[in-house]
């Protein structure tokens, strides 16, 4: 069975960092490009930033550019998301799963919180 447990959240001041990680089973890990979504209260989960199955070819939407940098280690199955600089709109629950081009699993991780708040 398909599992993602995302780790790493929690309450930052505006302007800090945080470090996101995502253990991924139950998949071929390397085969598959990987993505971190976030949803955010009363929002539909959205996809802010992608990484290709060989970790070469990076996406970021255009609110996290220069902020967000996504990475991932296919020896341990992990995926990371490296926030900087963040925002009280960067507020949301995110969440790790496949990502384009093919479509994120029906198994989703409970997510892990990030709040921004002074």
């Amino acid at each position: 069975q398909v599992q993602f447990v995302e780790s790493g959240g929690g309450l930052v001041q505006p302007g800090g960092s945080l470090r996101l990680s995502c253990a991924a089973s139950g998949i071929i890990f390397r085969l598959f490009a990987m993505g971190w979504y976030r949803q955010a209260p009363g929002k539909q989960r959205e996809l802010v930033a992608t990484i290709s199955n060989g970790g070469t070819t990076t996406n970021y939407v255009d609110f996290v550019k220069g902020r967000f940098t996504i990475s991932r280690d296919n020896a341990k199955n992990t995926v990371y998301l490296q926030m900087n600089s963040l925002k009280p709109e960067d507020t949301a629950v995110y969440y790790c799963n496949v990502g384009p081009p093919s479509p994120p699993s029906s198994y989703w991780g409970q997510g892990t919180q990030v709040t921004v708040s002074s």
